[in-house]
């Protein structure tokens, strides 16, 4: 009878131990402090420092000695690199967004227009818009969130980041999108 105890106490304590090493925990990394920088660094790049629309820089001889002179002194880019996400597919959805926000401005002035917390335009108040001016704000704005949807999901793609975070990635670019249009 005590050996028949002690081997289903062992048995039992075997099966404990085997269920503990089983239980296996996957943390999955989110850098949301890098995705806050990113998103900073794209918002500003696209809107200006304070929302208004970015001009052309003016050539003159000056500017082109000062690109001679910052073409021979040394690099800061090494110190960039860790927060800058850059290829060509965003800096050409970083064009398009800017191109974008020029139309898109007078109706974010008016009111039409706002930053939904979800990182994508949302309509606002159009009560005097007509049929055609409502119509062509919709359609700006549903090319403004298919673009938008573009960039959080090349984001995660060059920050390694799962895809099904993308909803994670364009909340957090919503809080800078706010704060460019106020």
């Amino acid at each position: 009878m005590f050996d028949r105890f002690r081997e289903t106490r062992f048995a039992v304590i075997f099966c404990l131990l085997l269920f503990a090493a089983s239980c296996v925990t996957i943390n999955i990394y989110f850098p949301a402090e890098k995705v806050e920088s990113v998103a900073g660094e794209i918002v500003q790049d696209v809107r200006g420092p304070s929302g208004e629309i970015k001009s052309p820089p003016k050539e003159d001889k000056q500017s082109f000695w000062n690109d001679v002179l910052l073409a021979f002194s040394p690099s800061e880019a090494w110190a960039q690199a860790e927060t800058s996400v850059s290829n060509p597919t965003i800096r050409g959805l970083k064009d398009r967004l800017r191109g974008n926000y020029a139309r898109m401005k007078p109706f974010y002035d008016k009111g039409m227009l706002r930053e939904g917390n979800d990182g994508y335009v949302q309509m606002g108040d159009s009560a005097g818009a007509g049929l055609k001016e409502k119509r062509d704000l919709k359609s700006m704005v549903d090319a403004e969130n298919q673009t938008r949807r573009q960039l959080y999901e090349e984001v995660a793609r060059a920050l390694k980041i799962d895809k099904s975070q993308v909803g994670r990635i364009a909340q957090i670019f919503a809080k800078e999108w706010q704060k460019s249009v106020r």
